[in-house]
């Protein structure tokens, strides 16, 4: 029984829970974005804009991409909504720094692993070490790589900079046709 949109008793709750939070992605968004603020606060909401993604709420998750997800573009999503991501993010006050963000998503037939690490380099370096990251998730997994994605952010410092790159892990219900 439903009050309110909401179930009354306990096994409800359950099956509600259930439904609305446990679901397997199907479609996983690729963005990377840098920018500077006054704070470091707002350095990084607004690298997170340039990416795309800052009216979300991103919910911090483990890095496995499940069997069949693909790769595409966001849907629009309402102010707010919750998103489980996986993301890694940088800051520097140092003028003149470079840093970067860098998310690899690797995928093969079984699955694949998400790899994420920031620096205060070049965003190739930081290519190169999530690209090693990915091949050896998958080779202690005994899996074959088939395909390797990234998303990557540089930015050079000019007071307060922030660099971000991130994948989104969306429900196939929220893919529109």
């Amino acid at each position: 029984m439903l009050r309110g949109g909401y179930p009354t008793d306990c096994w409800g709750w359950v099956f509600y829970v259930r439904r609305t939070l446990l679901y397997v992605p199907r479609l996983l968004h690729l963005t990377a974005g840098c920018s500077e603020g006054l704070t470091p606060l707002t350095a990084f909401d607004n690298a997170l804009r340039e990416a795309g993604i800052d009216n979300l709420n991103l919910v911090k998750v483990s890095s496995i991409v499940p069997k069949g997800a693909r790769f595409g573009p966001r849907p629009e999503l309402p102010v707010g909504t919750v998103v489980p991501t996986v993301y890694t993010h940088v800051v520097s006050n140092l003028p003149g720094e470079v840093i970067s963000a860098v998310i690899g998503a690797g995928t093969g037939s079984e699955g694949g692993v998400l790899m994420e690490y920031h620096h205060k380099g070049p965003a190739d370096d930081a290519q190169r070490v999530v690209q090693a990251m990915v091949e050896e998730g998958f080779a202690r997994r005994g899996w074959k790589l088939d395909d390797l994605q990234f998303a990557a952010s540089e930015h050079k410092v000019d007071r307060l900079g922030s660099a971000v790159a991130a994948v989104l892990l969306l429900d196939s219900e929220e893919v529109t046709p």
